[in-house]
């Protein structure tokens, strides 16, 4: 198993003024548990968020589920204290979700800032603006950290003055596929806001599977399983790889044939990283 590889199929999402659901959350199935200090708080109650935040990052969890902190952008006051306060505290978390990241430039500088306690701190950038859309492949290879980046469509509809539905948005999520893969990172889209319409999730989260993501947010637990389906390699898709991987292995030359299908490295690397994110998702099962 690769050990640079986990499942990043489902992210759930924490308000930072709640911070009685985040033990709940971590048991809740998702890969990713994601404290909100941005979005979903007002700007009177940062400084109250921040305080009840940083503190659970204190506590264990799952090792399967990878603990995540949004912070608010490095152009305002809240996230330079943000910022501030990561360094000042004993425990900090495994990543850091950063937002309206708009050149390669704003994570350089956040890598700089964030040493000490704080070197081991992942990062997943969010990108919800035209400029940060522009500059997509440039922010996804702006540092080592980066694990993942994550569709803001709120933002990055009414910067493109378009709908916040799925074939306005095409665009722009194929154009994250593409720097995703340039950059060889996890891609999430974003949360699907209607918690009455399960049929509705899992056709938008299938959709961002076939188009190359590889997870997407939520809002509330009961939308994870629905979720992890949608991005969790099929049996059948297993056994073909496994078949097609083996057979690789056994070939120098760099081309396979299986089922009459001519198998090249691309797919195999593919294949190989399905593989991975399988036998994590079985593990963490056990």
């Amino acid at each position: 198993m690769n050990a640079l590889i986990r499942p990043r199929r489902s992210l759930l999402f924490v308000p930072g003024l709640r911070p009685e659901r985040y033990l709940k959350a971590l048991e809740a199935g998702a890969d990713i548990v994601c404290v909100d200090i941005e979005d979903a708080v007002a700007l009177p109650k940062k400084a109250e968020a921040r305080a009840l935040t940083l503190p659970l990052y204190q506590q264990s969890g799952p090792p399967s589920v990878e603990r995540m902190l949004r912070i608010n952008g490095l152009s305002t006051p809240d996230g330079l204290k943000d910022l501030t306060a990561l360094l000042e505290c004993d425990a900090p978390p495994q990543a850091i979700m950063i937002p309206k990241v708009r050149s390669a430039q704003e994570i350089q500088i956040i890598d700089r800032l964030l040493q000490g306690k704080c070197r081991a701190v992942r990062f997943c950038v969010i990108i919800e603006t035209n400029e940060g859309l522009e500059n997509a492949i440039a922010i996804a290879k702006a540092s080592a950290r980066i694990d993942s980046m994550i569709l803001g469509a709120v933002d990055m509809s009414a910067d493109l003055r378009c709908e916040k539905s799925w074939e306005p948005l095409l665009y722009a999520r194929s154009r994250l596929v593409h720097a995703a893969a340039s950059a060889g990172i996890d891609l999430l889209d974003v949360p699907f806001l209607n918690l009455d319409d399960p049929d509705g999730l899992r056709r938008e989260a299938q959709g961002c599977a076939r188009l190359g993501f590889t997870g997407k947010a939520s809002i509330h637990p009961n939308q994870i399983a629905i979720i992890n389906e949608a991005f969790t390699p099929s049996a059948a898709f297993i056994e073909k790889a496994s078949k097609c991987v083996a057979a690789f292995e056994k070939e120098p030359s760099g081309l396979v044939v299986v089922d009459n299908e001519l198998i090249e490295l691309p797919v195999i690397r593919s294949m190989q990283r399905a593989l991975a994110i399988a036998e994590r998702v079985s593990a963490n099962a056990l």
